[in-house]
């Protein structure tokens, strides 16, 4: 009986990797600190509620991005003595913080829009200006040009919580999309689309906070990585010259990375070099052939052998 395990060991050199966490942060904080100092401005001078609101949100976005710094980049230390099997939970963790300041935002806007909206106060405002219609169609394309971009890297690096970071962009674009109908409406003659405006936002930046949180959460409490990928593993691995079965095959995420725990049958007149060859064979093979496998432990059984 062998056991055999394997770290994967195909990461993205260190110096890159900080290389384009900072980058990224620089990018996301700065352009959020110049595209919130301009919302508010159109905001307040151009008499809109949904803007100051969207504004708001935009000034979420600045924190958001610097627990996505912090999350990331301790997730990506070394294994040490007190975290033998790496830190990539805190992702997770940094991916549940945004979530969360994502929906007090979200509960914010909408408190203040659905005050509005049952006292009446939108029949006492003034409408909107034009400067606050320019600034919806400016953080609408921003906020677009920047989820994809956070997008990119963070599939190039793996990472929750900028992938997080970059649905939080989504929802601002798609918040400034609320703000334009509500600001233009207004604008129209009709003041209580504004108030309306901040309620769709809240509604957006719910959903998202909701799925943020969701998905952090199935990456911290050992969930499989799905019965479609334990499948196409399990086929595999019997596909793999000299295993005779598959007795027993568990998946689990660790943040964003899989651990595979499996036991296979193996010829039991086979000696134990040959028996840990094929072993070896196997974890290397998964290794290589499957995304994101942190970690491989094959069991040998010999022949016959009940589970």
């Amino acid at each position: 009986m062998k056991k055999t395990e394997h770290r994967d060991s195909g990461e993205m050199p260190g110096r890159a990797e900080a290389a384009i966490i900072k980058k990224m942060t620089v990018v996301g904080v700065g352009g959020n600190v110049m595209l919130t100092a301009f919302k508010f401005f159109a905001g307040i001078f151009g008499k809109s509620g949904a803007m100051i609101s969207d504004a708001v949100h935009s000034l979420s976005d600045v924190f958001a991005t610097f627990i996505a710094f912090w999350g990331t980049k301790i997730s990506k230390r070394s294994a040490d003595s007190e975290h033998p099997y790496g830190h990539e939970r805190i992702e997770c963790v940094a991916s549940i913080v945004l979530g969360v300041l994502l929906a007090a935002t979200g509960i914010g806007i909408g408190k203040v829009g659905v005050s509005n909206i049952v006292s009446g106060n939108y029949e006492t405002l003034e409408a909107p200006r034009l400067i606050a219609l320019i600034a919806a169609i400016v953080s609408i394309v921003t906020k677009e040009a920047m989820f994809w971009y956070t997008r990119h890297y963070a599939k190039i690096l793996d990472s929750p919580a900028f992938m997080a970071d970059a649905w939080h962009h989504r929802s601002d674009a798609f918040s400034s999309v609320g703000s334009l109908i509500g600001i233009g409406g207004a604008m129209l003659g009709f003041p209580v689309l504004d108030s309306v405006a901040s309620v769709v936002i809240c509604v957006f930046i719910l959903k998202v906070a909701f799925d943020i949180i969701k998905d952090a959460l199935k990456k911290m409490v050992d969930t499989s990585a799905g019965a479609e990928y334990e499948q196409r593993l399990r086929e595999f691995v019997a596909a793999q010259e000299g295993v005779e079965h598959i007795d027993l095959l568990q998946t689990r995420m660790f943040g964003n990375k899989i651990y595979i725990d499996m036991e296979i049958q193996v010829d039991g007149n086979k000696s134990f070099r040959e028996a840990h060859a094929i072993a070896e064979a196997v974890h290397l093979s998964v290794e290589q052939n499957f995304e994101g496998v942190k970690h491989v432990m094959v069991h040998v059984n010999p022949t016959g052998e009940e589970e």
